[in-house]
């Protein structure tokens, strides 16, 4: 079962930057993308039907702002769809359009992303709360034994080594001591970065890059992009990788395949 997660600022934009053929050479079990910043009927219907895929969009109230949408290949094996749910039943979350969860046969898949806590003091308190709300919501899957997956963007880049400048950033949204703080109650739960766990200790990889100053280029950036998942599927990960080479965003791909068993051959 492959998973890839995507910022693509826009899906509108990123669509006449090559996304189709993106999702064509990649062809994902599952592709979840924020920030769409779309409304279901901005959406082109070449993205909302393709073939082989269902989509699932959550819009945010306010026109050209967050969204978070995901395809899931119509499929009878591992990754089947079972249920979708939009939203997390809090309506101060719902309204800015920032979950989509989708239960296939054997994992549970969170779509999310997750506030930017930038914007003044209001901004970051509300980043808090949504934070320590999706904990819980974690808290209690993991307590029922659900193999659990979290991906998107968490506009908080974990560890010092998970951005170029760490020191010059300490003070800014994404990488303040009480944003660190509260993505780390998810690794108290339990909950493994997996990219990190494949690679521990190497710098330079990340995610997002400021479009000015020429960072992409510089590989001067922050990885903030994640797949988070329950501790008993990762005897299950086959790779995960962050698709650096694929433009179209100031983010990137980042892609996770897990194995229909421990000790199997990768999931087609």
């Amino acid at each position: 079962m492959q998973l890839v997660t995507w910022n693509v600022n826009g899906i509108r934009a990123v669509h006449q930057k090559g996304f189709l053929e993106f999702f064509h050479s990649a062809r994902p079990d599952v592709l979840c993308i924020q920030e769409t910043k779309a409304q279901p009927d901005q959406v082109p219907p070449e993205l909302a039907s393709i073939e082989g895929w269902r989509f699932d969009l959550l819009s945010a109230r306010r026109k050209g702002y967050s969204g978070v949408a995901t395809w899931s290949r119509e499929a009878s094996g591992a990754d089947r769809l079972l249920e979708v749910r939009l939203g997390v039943g809090e309506p101060r979350f719902d309204e800015e359009g920032r979950v989509v969860v989708t239960r296939h046969r054997d994992v549970l898949v969170y779509n999310i992303y997750f506030p930017n806590g930038g914007g003044g003091p209001e901004r970051l308190a509300y980043k808090r709360d949504f934070y320590l709300h999706m904990r819980d919501v974690f808290a209690g899957h993991l307590a029922a034994g659900e193999p659990l997956v979290v991906c998107g963007d968490f506009n908080t880049a974990r560890e010092p080594i998970d951005l170029a400048r760490p020191r010059e950033n300490e003070k800014n949204s994404g990488f303040l001591p009480e944003e660190r703080e509260w993505l780390e109650t998810y690794f108290a739960l339990g909950l493994v970065d997996v990219f990190r766990r494949r690679h521990p200790g190497e710098p330079g990889h990340y995610t997002w890059w400021d479009y000015r100053f020429s960072a992409r280029s510089r590989n001067v950036g922050w990885r903030i992009d994640y797949f988070l998942i329950s501790p008993d599927l990762e005897p299950r990960v086959a790779d995960c990788r962050i698709l650096s080479g694929v433009t179209g965003s100031d983010h990137c791909p980042v892609m996770l395949e897990l194995r229909d068993s421990p000790g199997e051959g990768t999931a087609s």
